[in-house]
């Protein structure tokens, strides 16, 4: 009797017992012992350092083959956006296939740095992180961070295998929330933002986190009802409270490179047209000889997909592009629950053909 009881179906009260006793669970660990999503870093070991910032190399979870991949965060985010969690990260589903993973970090930016612009990043920091690497890489870049891998690969020639833009938006024209900005940024000339940012010095974390919040204001109000109605759900749970971290560490972003954010792509919208003056020089996206993969989210707001699929067309000297959507929306196609299924392999895939 007793083995045939186990065998059958539960009973009545099997699945509420057991959903009582994960939402039991999920409330103690986050008021009482800390929160729900495991939020420790991949290991990794610092292989190079200069003022631009800090070269990591993450330590292997077993043995490693093919190229390396190189990461490269935008401005504003934290390093961490690409190891959000433990089950979540990128970083760590990059080391699970074998990959050797490195990531360049550039640190809080200050009033100090209030001088620095976008060739700092595109001349300097990437060029250096990459050679430094010691052979050539796959370059992947969220973001920002996707428009100096694609930039820094158009200046100079490279050792790079690859370049990858997730979320990265090239005509600001198809971005709803600052398509309106535009037109009173020509009238202006520009002039109010230039004296603002001289000013200041830089766009202040704060800020910075501001907007990214405000870009996900539906989720901010109903976020104590989906928290409510998923009580019993660790895995989801974990996501927004990594994902409420992240929002909570932005960084700010120099004067000067905020300046030209403004100027270049807000009211001028030259990279739309594949150059953009920088350095005293033009650069031409379709000087890049790469295999690129661009990856834009379904519901992003802050890079939709018009905005982003429109590189694509401009990359004429690339070797191979390949444009690809996922699910999620700035962050989410990077790093939410649904990138472990779509953008994740979309990438192994990429980095597996070459």
């Amino acid at each position: 009797m007793a083995a045939s009881a186990r065998s059958g179906p539960p009973g009545p009260y099997a699945a509420p017992v057991g959903a009582l006793g994960r939402v039991a669970a999920n409330v103690w660990d986050k008021t009482v012992a800390g929160g729900v999503a495991d939020l420790r870093r991949m290991p990794r070991t610092e292989v190079g350092r200069d003022p631009g910032g800090v070269l990591y190399r993450y330590a292997p979870l077993g043995p490693e083959e093919g190229p390396p991949v190189l990461l490269v965060p935008p401005l504003g985010a934290p390093d961490f956006a690409y190891d959000l969690r433990r089950g979540g990260s990128l970083v760590e589903h990059l080391l699970s296939r074998g990959r050797p993973v490195y990531l360049v970090d550039y640190g809080s930016m200050s009033f100090a740095n209030r001088r620095l612009g976008i060739e700092h990043w595109v001349d300097g920091v990437v060029p250096r992180v990459v050679r430094a690497v010691g052979e050539p890489v796959h370059l992947v870049g969220w973001s920002l961070g996707g428009l100096f891998c694609l930039l820094a690969t158009a200046a100079a020639d490279l050792p790079v295998r690859t370049v990858t833009a997730i979320g990265s938006p090239v005509d600001v024209s198809a971005v709803p929330l600052v398509a309106p900005l535009r037109p009173v940024a020509e009238i202006a000339g520009g002039r109010a933002v230039s004296a603002l940012y001289r000013a200041v010095g830089s766009f202040p974390a704060p800020l910075v986190s501001g907007v990214f919040h405000l870009t996900a204001v539906d989720r901010l109000v109903t976020k104590p009802l989906a928290v409510l109605s998923r009580l019993d759900d660790r895995d989801t749970l974990a996501q927004m409270e990594a994902v409420d971290h992240l929002m909570n560490s932005m960084h700010g972003y120099p004067g000067r490179a905020f300046g030209q954010l403004f100027h270049l792509l807000l009211r001028a919208n030259d990279l739309a047209a594949g150059r953009v003056d920088l350095g005293g020089r033009s650069l031409s996206l379709a000087d890049i000889r790469a295999p690129v993969l661009v990856v834009a989210g379904l519901d992003d707001v802050i890079a939709p997909l018009r905005a982003v699929r429109g590189v694509v067309p401009l990359l004429t000297g690339a070797a191979q592009v390949r444009f690809e959507t996922a699910p999620g929306g700035h962050l989410g196609v990077l790093t939410g629950r649904r990138a472990r299924t779509t953008t994740w392999p979309i990438l192994d895939s990429f980095l597996t053909d070459h």
